[in-house]
């Protein structure tokens, strides 16, 4: 079945770096915009950035612009999220999610079918 499985979650310093993967099974990726979207406790969810999987066109929320890339590697179906220069801000649970789309991507939940059960990232000293 249609499914998205996230990875590379943890605990990392104020500056550090981590890269998530989202590795995607059970459609057709060329025909799918991914996204990332995070949540921390006591705020609503955040669309951090997603790529158009046939394009390669990206977006950024402006918090992460020139800190995060996001990435996709077709021949493995994965997507990934290379986060730089982490802050304690970026403290979350990170989702990826897919939505049957192969236009633009957007960072608003409801374009998006699928979704992930979620990675902690957790900036702290």
């Amino acid at each position: 079945q249609l499914q998205v499985v996230e990875s590379g979650g943890g605990l990392v310093q104020p500056g550090g770096s981590l890269r998530l993967s989202c590795a995607a099974s059970g459609f057709t990726f060329n025909s799918y915009i991914i996204g990332w979207f995070r949540q921390a406790p006591g705020k609503e969810r955040e669309g951090v950035s997603c790529i158009s999987i046939i394009s390669g066109i990206t977006n950024y929320a402006d918090s992460v612009k020139g800190r995060f890339t996001i990435s996709r590697d077709s021949t493995k179906n994965t997507v990934y999220l290379q986060m730089n220069s982490l802050k304690p801000e970026d403290t979350a649970v990170y989702y990826c999610a897919a939505g049957l789309r192969v236009g633009l991507c957007g960072r608003t939940p409801t374009q998006y079918n699928y979704w992930g059960q979620g990675t902690q990232v957790t900036v702290s000293s």
